[in-house]
């Protein structure tokens, strides 16, 4: 692709230089055409001074004729002669001023002509021009357009096939399973149909009663547990509780801003004193939170009664009578507000500062809270009819349950539409409101608020539209329970009682579930006991191995404890003897420190014989064993006790060291090969995600591979097109060069004649 890429680059500069020199070429014609236009100029300016010289010779002669005929007498015979002469001069001047005039007319009606040729071709270029790139841009629109409708026509060709091979493949399936299942069919239709007789001979023999015959009696039956059915009721609970949520909040907002916007406008309080209409309008404003409020704690009290372990349907939802209830003061409420806002918005049209622009706004706000007021109305209607299959066992029938439920959705989309037009209505009122002059800087932010609080009525509004619309059909299946087949109804009372057998037949449930002790199988029990019998000589034995070594330990640790207080006592009589010594010998004086020295070098030369004899005797002689190097005596001479116990300690305590270090060493050594290990496994890990990444890429990078030799393809065509229009061009622009060109060498050729005969003349 770089290669090809770099061969279109150089054909695409040698066009463009090739265009280069075309203009350079065009430029030069034009410049040798203005040149020949200037020629042409200075022959007629040339022509003109000719003419002039011509009348001014025909002046003279004029004034010469007089002249000749005073001298006629004196010269007939010349005068004559003269004459002739004259008029052959005349007549030849005559005729190249005729020839001359033809001339000029020719030259003048040529220019004119090819100036006028010139324009047209000129304009039919440009004409042509603008055709050919719109003729151009036409045809790569349709060359795109068509690639890519055979692009898509090919891909839909292959799905199809795929797809009706598979269809012919699930075909020829579908016909082998209608075979097997039209012969499973008359298998266990003969089946049931024995099966039906003999239950049918077995209730009428065996029954005594039918337990089923009374549909009051059916609704006290527990229904099967529906995990799923709750689980998903509370989830479509939850997302209600959350919408009404909004929808609460943006209600105590649009309440609370409109309390503010009355205070401020038309007449600002702390100004002057407000009407007494809005003065009872902003009182009834300010209760607004003790009806909204409620709306949220009953649609919080209804979420938290939905559980698991409930039967969630219309007789048993108690807590919805609540949450109607609580919708009913609001409606109290709001038809309550609705005059007053009504005379409210009257008396800011009456105000001097409303124009008919804020009048018509107003009279459309009013009509939308009436619309407002009256949605919530139906809303209410339709809520109280869901709370009555709680309450009231006759309050609605079953066959009304998804009449009900779709109109409740269709009263939450008015609502929507009625948020929508208020949201619309205030925009327009309040950027009215805030070019007027008097418009402060409170009563703008004022409708902000107000504006904010109604959007976001607006989204409220529309999303729990959404969402009921959405699972309507969910709450029309599954928002029932009793005898289906009957048409009575189904009191709250035997609801209730349903739940109460329910919670009673879960805790009887719960009491048979007692947890099982755990208990060894019983060939793992023989294999064990087998195991204890012929371990039990060699297990007593090693208990006693133990106990003894246990009390050797001990008189160890014993012994260990005993030595290193001897040692310590040791250590402070040295220190005491070492004090008392250096005492003496600060108090005495020369001659005691004399007896000293003799003494101690004395007690040293004891010692060092003690040394040599004990050298003497302790010739080492070393073994190799498991345990390592022991140096030892000869076996000939007694070693000394101490002597050979610090021997012992002395290569025990080495080859502890020894162990500790090579232990060390091999912790070391594993905690590296286990850091190793784990560094190479995410090196792995790396590798794979780097490999899969990779293959993507590879993907991707083949795919666009084929996009770019499509588009290099296409790239191709269109620069042949190019190029197959702009060698078209070029060649109509040479024909009309040399066509100018001719024209121009024949009136080169008739400027040199009439310029060779003005000479001439």
């Amino acid at each position: 692709l770089r290669a090809q890429n770099q061969v279109l680059k150089k054909g695409v500069v040698d066009e463009q230089a090739n265009s280069a020199a075309l203009k350079e070429q065009l430029k030069m014609k034009d410049q040798s055409l203005r040149k020949l236009q200037q020629e042409m100029d200075s022959l007629t300016f040339r022509n003109l001074q000719l003419a002039k010289r011509v009348e001014l010779l025909q002046d003279e002669l004029s004034l010469s004729e007089p002249r000749g005929k005073k001298n006629k007498k004196s010269g007939e015979s010349s005068s004559q002669l003269s004459q002739e002469q004259k008029s052959v001069f005349d007549e030849d001047l005559q005729k190249k001023i005729e020839e001359n005039e033809r001339l000029h007319i020719q030259f003048f009606e040529a220019d004119e002509q090819h100036k006028h040729v010139e324009a047209e071709l000129r304009s039919r270029l440009s004409a042509l021009e603008t055709e050919a790139a719109q003729h151009q841009a036409v045809v790569d629109g349709l060359t795109r357009k068509y690639m890519e409708t055979i692009e898509k026509l090919q891909n839909d060709k292959a799905k199809l096939e795929v797809k009706s091979q598979t269809l012919e493949k699930e075909a020829k399936e579908c016909r082998l399973r209608t075979e097997e299942c039209q012969l499973q069919l008359k298998s266990l239709h003969e089946d049931l149909s024995g099966r039906l007789e003999e239950s049918l001979s077995i209730i009428n023999e065996k029954v005594p009663f039918n337990d089923t015959k009374y549909t009051q009696y059916n609704a006290l039956n527990v229904p099967l547990h529906n995990r799923r059915h709750q689980l998903k009721m509370r989830d479509i609970a939850g997302q209600a509780l959350a919408f009404v949520q909004d929808l609460v909040t943006a209600l105590l907002n649009f309440h609370t801003y409109t309390e503010q916007r009355i205070q401020i406008f038309p007449v600002d309080s702390a100004i002057d004193t407000i009407s007494p209409l809005n003065q009872k309008f902003s009182q009834y404003l300010h209760e607004n939170a003790s009806y909204v409020r409620p709306l949220e704690e009953g649609m919080l009290h209804l979420f938290e009664s939905i559980t698991e372990d409930t039967v969630t349907v219309l007789e048993t939802t108690v807590k919805l009578k609540t949450f109607s209830e609580h919708l009913t003061s609001y409606i109290c409420f709001l038809r309550k507000i609705l005059p007053y806002q009504l005379k409210s918005l009257e008396e800011e049209c009456e105000s001097s500062l409303c124009t008919s622009a804020l009048k018509a706004r107003n009279l459309e706000l009013s009509q939308d809270m009436k619309k407002m007021t009256a949605v919530f109305e139906k809303l209410q209607t339709y809520v109280t009819l869901l709370a009555l299959p709680s309450t009231e066992p006759d309050g609605l029938l079953r066959t009304n349950y998804s009449s009900v439920l779709t109109n409740v959705g269709v009263a939450l989309h008015g609502f929507h539409d009625v948020m929508k037009d208020i949201s619309k209505h205030y925009s327009q009122k309040a950027t009215i409101e805030h070019e007027l002059p008097t418009a402060t800087q409170k009563l703008i932010t004022t409708n902000d608020c107000i504006l904010s609080s109604v959007v976001a009525l607006t989204n409220g509004a529309g999303k729990i539209a959404s969402f009921f619309s959405n699972n309507v059909d969910y709450f029309i299946a599954s928002l029932s329970y009793g005898p289906k087949s009957s048409s009575g109804f189904i009191s709250p009372l035997s609801a209730e009682c349903m739940l109460q057998y329910k919670k009673k037949a879960a805790a009887y449930m719960k009491a048979l579930r007692k947890p099982l002790l755990e208990s060894v199988p019983y060939e793992e029990a023989l294999a064990n006991r087998r195991v204890l019998l012929s371990s039990t000589e060699s297990r007593e034995g090693l208990a006693q191995q133990v106990q003894q070594s246990l009390e050797k330990i001990s008189k160890l640790e014993q012994e260990k404890e005993h030595w290193m207080l001897e040692a310590q006592l040791a250590k402070i009589k040295l220190e005491k003897e070492n004090q008392r010594i250096a005492d003496k010998l600060k108090s005495t004086g020369g001659s005691q420190f004399v007896g000293l020295a003799q003494e101690n070098a004395a007690m040293l030369n004891a010692t060092g014989q003690g040394e040599a004899v004990a050298k003497a005797v302790l010739e080492p002689v070393q073994s190799t064993s498991l345990i390592g190097t022991l140096t030892r005596t000869s076996d000939s001479e007694v070693p000394d006790v101490e002597s050979r116990e610090d021997l012992i300690k002395n290569h025990y305590m080495a080859r502890i060291v020894e162990l500790t270090s090579q232990l060390q060493l091999a912790d070391s050594k594993s905690v590296h090969f286990y850091a190793e290990c784990r560094a190479l496994t995410k090196r792995l890990a790396l590798a794979e995600k780097s490999k899969e990444a990779l293959t993507e890429e590879m993907k991707l990078a083949s795919q666009n591979i084929s996009r770019l030799q499509d588009e290099l393809t296409t790239t191709k065509r269109s620069y042949e097109d190019q190029l197959s229009m702009m060698s078209d061009h070029l060649c109509s622009m040479n024909e009309t060069l040399s066509k100018q060109r001719e024209e121009i060498d024949t009136l080169k050729m008739s400027s040199k004649g009439n310029s060779k005969k003005n000479k001439s003349r």
